[in-house]
């Protein structure tokens, strides 16, 4: 029988720390209580927690359209201190805005035996979207938890929720 997965998309310090280089801002900094109660629970019931992290070089190309950002081994490609990563968790890092561009992600949830996947996390327009259209694509049914997705954006994080359920055949709850 499959078990559920958690994707926790992109609680890095340069989105999610007033000091970061792509702040999201203060409706992103309210999902973190949401989301450490969704990953309390995932570990408790026995579900598969992964932390999907932004970690560019230096010269990524997408830094043609944002500033540099979680540049990997810089503190803004750390996680928030309040999401800190416990043992039996998986981290997979990324340097496009889907979690499953060049990762491991797709073979990581075939081993885990995931059956469902649910989301939270930054930005609800880019990365998470693009995560769950790539769920969609794979056939995995998946959830977007309401509370615990933002974005800088409010009209695209509006839009966002809307093509992922609509479109992508996600649940937001």
């Amino acid at each position: 029988m499959g078990k559920a997965a958690l994707i926790v998309a992109d609680m890095l310090n340069d989105f999610l720390d007033p000091q970061g280089s792509l702040y999201v801002g203060p409706q992103a900094r309210e999902i973190i209580p949401f989301i450490a109660r969704k990953i309390g629970e995932f570990r408790t019931e026995g579900g598969v927690v992964i932390f999907v992290c932004d970690a560019h070089a230096p010269n990524d190309r997408e830094f043609k359209l944002f500033s540099p950002h979680a540049v990997r081994g810089t503190w803004g490609a750390q996680m928030i201190p309040e999401l800190t990563p416990a043992r039996g968790d998986y981290q997979v890092k990324k340097t496009r805005y889907s979690a499953f561009s060049h990762t491991n992600l797709g073979e990581l949830l075939k081993k885990e035996e995931v059956t469902e996947v649910r989301v939270v996390g930054v930005l609800t327009s880019i990365c998470v979207l693009e995560t769950v259209k790539e769920l969609f694509d794979r056939d995995i049914p998946t959830v977007v938890y309401r509370q615990g997705v933002a974005d800088a954006d409010p009209e695209a994080h509006t839009f966002a929720l809307k093509q992922m359920q609509r479109v992508l055949g996600a649940r937001v709850v």
